[in-house]
């Protein structure tokens, strides 16, 4: 069995910059992106589209 900790899609949490304190889960592929993940979305509690950084 795989560990966790070795998976290639782990699961992560993207938190918002903005510091609302919202966050989205995902996943994403340690072979493609190696460093920390961030994505432009979509921030319900300021209304605005933000960035969200991946947070460990």
């Amino acid at each position: 069995m795989t560990s966790k900790s070795k998976d290639l899609r782990p699961i992560i949490k993207m938190r918002s910059t903005l510091g609302t304190g919202y966050t989205y889960v995902t996943r994403k592929n340690r072979r493609n992106d190696p460093d920390r993940l961030v994505l432009r979305k979509f921030d319900p509690i300021a209304r605005k589209h933000a960035e969200f950084r991946e947070d460990r």
